[in-house]
């Protein structure tokens, strides 16, 4: 493949950054660079500025709002809203239970969700791990359980990813307990405001309040939820998997780390010169993006050959993606939690030379903190290993 971008393609880069410039608040760019969380407002309203320019669901097919844009340019986009940097659509309706309504939905799902989910009138959130279902996803416990026109749900969810703010939860629910571990799931659409749910928060290493454990007692659930066939769950959960693990790859977010890495290097001294000078700090930067350079080829040869596999179809190729980027990702945190040292901590003293608000170091270590789920939410990256031994180098266990 010729991995140079096209004069057509190079125009299309600038009139993203284009509309980012003109549309983008700069507080909320200030936020992100600074590593501070967004408000549920914020992210919405920035959400919606995106669909209002028809850009929210761009990858979808054109019935169904989407751009038509070729696999390039959504790569284009994508990394040019990570670099930015701004928030990348909600990925739980845009990326994840949208395509799985469109693909496999009936017409009155598509009719009523599709719409709400390009303009974030609901909120969605994943209801797939369990306590001791996690990598070993198939071996779910949820049940639901069927009476007349109903579904009757109990169980639990856990690592709920902003489940506080949802208003919408797709869930695997075992419909045929009776069936082995993936042939007895279904894939279900249920109301969070629905009698029975209880959500509770888990605050994370970081300090935060991102992630939930969610309790369903008699939920009751309208037939009509259900998406596709029931007990064919377990291949629509694999369809939305590909696309969680390829964007985990977050090429742009690391980009920008980058940047931000070799600009704070630049202004802290040791030793008489710039850290960025240092030979034992410019080689682990230098090594850090060579692999970021890696991925960013990889990235781009699965999007120059997306539509090979089929859009129902799972690239394992996406493994790959999900495993390096998770830990350049994670490197990049590394590498911006070292050159800050002790200014990382909350209260601590600055380096006299900046002269710049410094209010984002306190949300370094955090930020390293929180990086460490990374190689392990979206499938771990061992049971990833596995999935590439399999599908790509045809090797099985002994």
């Amino acid at each position: 493949m010729d991995l140079a971008f096209t004069t057509k393609e190079q125009a299309f880069r600038e009139e993203v950054r284009q509309f980012l410039c003109d549309n983008v608040p700069s507080e909320m760019q200030r936020k992100l660079v600074e590593g501070r969380n967004l408000l549920k407002d914020e992210m919405v309203a920035w959400w919606r500025t995106l669909n209002k320019r028809g850009w929210g669901v761009s990858h979808w097919p054109k019935e169904y709002g989407g751009t038509g844009w070729s696999s390039i340019q959504h790569y284009i986009f994508k990394e040019e809203l990570q670099m930015y940097p701004v928030p990348t659509p909600l990925a739980f309706g845009v990326s994840m239970v949208g395509p799985v309504i469109y693909t496999f939905g009936n017409e009155s799902q598509k009719k009523y969700y599709l719409p709400r989910i390009a303009n974030v009138d609901d909120w969605w959130c994943q209801g797939f791990s369990e306590p001791g279902s996690g990598s070993d996803l198939a071996s779910l416990k949820m049940k639901a359980e069927r009476k007349g026109n109903k579904y009757i749900v109990n169980g639990q969810k856990t690592w709920t990813t902003l489940a506080q703010y949802a208003d919408m939860i797709f869930c695997l629910c075992r419909t045929d307990p009776t069936a082995k571990k993936q042939a007895g799931i279904s894939f279900i659409l249920v109301d969070m405001k629905s009698k029975g749910i209880t959500v509770r928060p888990i605050q994370t290493i970081d300090g935060n309040y991102e992630v939930n454990e969610l309790f369903f007692d008699d939920v009751e659930v309208p037939v009509e939820n259900l998406v596709g066939d029931e007990n064919r769950g377990w291949d629509y959960a694999k369809f939305l998997l590909a696309s969680e693990r390829t964007g985990i790859a977050r090429v742009g977010v690391s980009k920008e780390r980058i940047r931000r890495i070799r600009e704070v290097a630049s202004k802290i001294e040791f030793g008489g010169r710039s850290v960025l000078k240092d030979p034992v700090f410019s080689q682990k930067l230098a090594a850090c993006e060579i692999e970021l350079k890696a991925l960013e080829l990889t990235q781009l040869r699965v999007a120059a050959d997306e539509g090979k596999h089929g859009k129902d179809k799972l690239n394992p190729a996406s493994s790959m993606l999900k495993i390096k980027g998770s830990e350049i990702q994670q490197a990049t945190t590394e590498l911006l939690m070292e050159l800050i040292g002790p200014f990382a901590a909350p209260y601590a003293g600055h380096p006299d030379c900046w002269n710049e608000g410094r209010e984002w170091i306190a949300q370094v270590a955090p930020s390293y903190f929180n990086g460490r789920k990374l190689s392990i939410y979206g499938g771990s990256n061992e049971i990833q290993r596995n999935i590439i031994s399999k599908a790509l180098l045809s090797l099985r266990s002994l």
